[in-house]
C-alpha cells in the first residue's frame, strides 16, 4: 500500500510541475505574440511609407518623359554657367525647365547699340538683317524692342542697350544662336547730297569745309551722318569733285562759304545749350 501511494503522490507532483510548467509556456507565448503583433504593425507602417514614397518618386519620375506639344526643334535649357542641362544634371525647384521648343516662325534677332546712339533707335524702325551662314540672303525686321537700361558686356568697359528685332516671315534655314547683321534704318532721305565722312576737314575754330579740285576750301553745312558718310546741307553742289583727303600743298587753296560760318556758330550755340539741358535733366533725377 505504501508503495503505491508513493507513486501517485510522485504522479501528482509531475502533473502540478507540468501544469506550472504549461501556464508558464502559455504567459511567454502570450507575451511573444503581444511583441510580434507590435513588430508586425510597426513593419506594416513602415511598408506603407515606403510604398508611398515610392509611389511618389515614380509620378515625379514619369513626370519627367517630357512630350513636345508640338514637332520642331528641342532646345536644352542653360544653366547660369552656360551649361546645357543634361543627364545627371540637378534640377532648382524654382527653375524646373529642362528645354524649350522656340517657334521658329517668330525669329528675334538681338544685338546692341552702344549709349551713344541708343536714342535713335526707336521701335518700329525698319532693319535690314543678314545672316553670316547665308551671306547672300537679305531679311527685312522691325525693332521690336529697345531696352531702357544699359549694361556691359563681357571683356569690355562700354555701356551698350539691348535692341530686338523682329525678322518678317519665317525661313527653314534659320536656326537659334546664328550670328546676324543688323542695319537699322534711322532715317530716309531723298534727294540728298552726301560726301564719305573723310573729305569732311575742320580747323582750330572747328568751321567744317571739303577742298574741292577746283582749288577752293568751302565752308559746308552738316547734316545727319552714319558710320560711313555724311549728309551736306548746304555749301556743296551734286557731282562736285572733293578731296578724300589733305591735298598737298592746301595753304594755297581759297576759302569760300564764309556766309555759312554764323549758320554754323548758332547751330554750335544751340546744341551746347541742349548738351547743357539734357545734363541738367540728367543730374536732377
Amino acid at each position: 500500500k505504501t508503495q503505491p501511494l508513493m507513486l501517485i503522490l510522485k504522479a501528482k507532483l509531475n502533473l502540478y510541475k507540468s501544469t506550472r510548467g504549461c501556464e508558464q509556456r502559455q504567459k511567454i507565448y502570450t507575451r511573444r505574440l503581444a511583441h510580434n503583433s507590435t513588430d508586425i504593425f510597426n513593419v506594416n507602417v513602415w511598408v506603407s511609407i515606403v510604398s508611398a514614397r515610392v509611389k511618389d518618386l515614380e509620378e515625379v519620375l514619369a513626370g519627367f518623359t517630357i512630350t513636345a506639344p508640338a514637332s520642331g526643334m528641342v532646345i536644352y535649357k542653360k544653366e547660369w554657367r552656360g551649361n546645357k542641362r543634361k543627364t545627371g544634371s540637378t534640377i532648382n525647384p524654382m527653375d524646373r525647365v529642362v528645354a524649350t521648343l522656340p517657334d521658329l516662325t517668330s525669329m528675334i534677332s538681338k544685338t546692341y547699340i552702344n549709349e551713344i546712339d541708343v536714342s535713335k533707335i526707336k521701335t518700329g524702325q525698319q532693319v535690314n538683317v543678314t545672316i553670316d551662314a547665308f551671306s547672300k540672303k537679305t531679311y527685312n525686321g522691325v525693332v521690336s524692342y529697345v531696352a531702357n537700361i544699359g549694361e556691359k558686356l563681357p571683356n569690355t568697359d562700354d555701356k551698350v542697350f539691348e535692341v530686338q528685332i523682329k525678322i518678317d516671315g519665317s525661313d527653314p534655314a534659320l536656326r537659334p544662336s546664328m550670328t546676324t547683321g543688323n542695319k537699322i534704318i534711322i532715317r530716309i532721305f531723298k534727294d540728298a547730297t552726301f560726301i564719305p565722312i573723310e573729305c569732311v576737314q575742320a580747323g582750330v575754330d572747328s568751321i567744317p569745309f571739303v577742298y574741292k579740285k577746283n582749288g577752293i576750301k568751302q565752308v559746308v553745312l552738316l547734316g545727319e551722318t552714319n558710320e560711313k558718310n555724311i549728309i551736306i546741307e548746304k555749301g556743296l553742289e551734286a557731282g562736285s569733285l572733293v578731296y578724300l583727303n589733305n591735298p598737298e600743298k592746301p595753304e594755297k587753296f581759297k576759302m569760300e562759304g564764309k556766309e555759312l560760318i554764323p549758320v554754323l556758330k548758332e547751330r554750335e550755340k544751340a546744341r551746347k545749350a541742349e548738351n547743357r539741358t539734357y545734363r541738367k535733366n540728367v543730374q536732377g533725377g
